[in-house]
């Protein structure tokens, strides 16, 4: 079936069209930041919306860093390997373990045996049989307030928590290998070391890379507008970038109606067609957001670059009449489909599980 779509003639990347696309992104949050200090002294009603622009821009930044890990946004994989770094820094997340998390996402769309989404979502029965004050801790992890903090964690602190619980652990295993009869190396004795915080060497180079230039930009910010101010300007900025991209990943895969199967008789194409929606924003945001509305086209083929998604999904309009479409106005009703009922196939709501026959209190 993959077959009668049209893609191959858009996945062909223009390094110029993604080179216009870092510039039109990337300087204009920088120049941003000298305008949200010049506002907060001189004008300080400019500050607010200063910041929701910074807001929108690392949100695209996001967007293009994961071009980037998708090997779509330029022509060469050197220049995506690059340029996805350096997002990743301006985004505060390494690029290239991130890449690899998100890469499974596509391999496994709509089996959530394997993949349970953004926000680890537990079965039916699973969530039946948990007590009363763990049903409404689960329900409050999954309220669209906590993008907000979860957001923040998610960009600013897990990826710094990521690197010392790995190395924490380096140092037991380091111990342990001096005593053993056998001497090795410590190339050796670092190759040898696994942690479940990272899966390669070469994504552990990535989040040590990516650690000290995201904490040496905390430095030289810092000590350019003061800890205090730059703080007060990037928490929340981060905060409110990272809940839009996790707002609109979770709504493109949680949805009335989302194909959720078991590993056994998932289907690839019916996890494309079924298990993904089609975001419809107005034009602005569409830019802002780098066309990611245009999920399904996005899962045909990852190759296809932002720029060409558009025109990519108007040629093949006909073969996508199945796929949800969803406006502004369904997102938030997408934050009730926090189940996966494994006999429908299907998310659901801690609501119909309630008022299904049978069904114990869901609290």
């Amino acid at each position: 079936m993959r077959g009668d779509f049209e893609l191959k003639p858009f996945m062909d990347s223009s390094d110029l069209r993604a080179s216009w696309q870092i510039a039109n992104t990337v300087l204009p949050y920088a120049a941003l930041w000298w305008v949200a200090d010049w506002s907060r002294q001189h004008a300080p009603l400019l500050l607010i919306p200063t910041l929701g622009l910074m807001v929108l821009l690392l949100a695209r930044c996001f967007s293009l860093m994961h071009d980037c890990g998708h090997d779509s946004l330029f022509r060469h994989r050197r220049a995506n390997q690059v340029f996805g770094f350096l997002l990743g820094v301006l985004s505060a997340i390494p690029q290239y373990p991130w890449s690899r998390g998100h890469a499974y996402h596509h391999r496994h769309n709509g089996d959530w045996e394997k993949y349970q989404g953004p926000s680890a979502l537990v079965t039916t029965g699973a969530f039946a049989a948990l007590p009363p004050g763990q049903k409404r801790v689960y329900r409050w992890l999954r309220h669209p307030l906590m993008l907000f903090p979860g957001g923040f964690f998610y960009l600013v602190i897990k990826p710094r928590l990521a690197l010392l619980l790995g190395l924490g652990g380096f140092f037991p295993h380091l111990a342990a290998c001096l005593r053993a009869p056998q001497r090795m190396g410590l190339g050796q004795i670092f190759t040898s070391y696994r942690s479940r915080h990272w899966y390669t060497q070469g994504e552990f180079r990535h989040l040590l890379a990516n650690n000290i230039a995201v904490i040496g930009s905390w430095w030289l910010m810092a000590q350019w507008l003061g800890a205090g101010v730059f703080w007060s300007l990037y928490a929340p900025v981060m905060a409110c970038a990272a809940a839009i991209f996790i707002c609109i990943f979770f709504v493109q895969h949680n949805f009335p109606g989302s194909y959720a199967h078991a590993t056994a008789g998932w289907s690839e194409m019916t996890g494309v067609l079924e298990g993904t929606s089609d975001l419809e924003l107005p034009p602005l945001l569409n830019w802002f957001s780098a066309d990611i509305g245009c999920h399904a086209i996005h899962h045909l083929s990852s190759k296809i670059p932002n720029y060409r998604l558009r025109a990519c999904q108007a040629r093949n309009a006909h073969l996508l009449q199945g796929v949800r479409r969803l406006s502004l106005a369904d997102i938030p009703g997408c934050f009730s489909y926090i189940l996966w009922d494994p006999q429908a196939c299907r998310l659901t709501t801690i609501e119909a599980l309630a008022t299904a026959p049978g069904a114990p209190a869901a609290a």
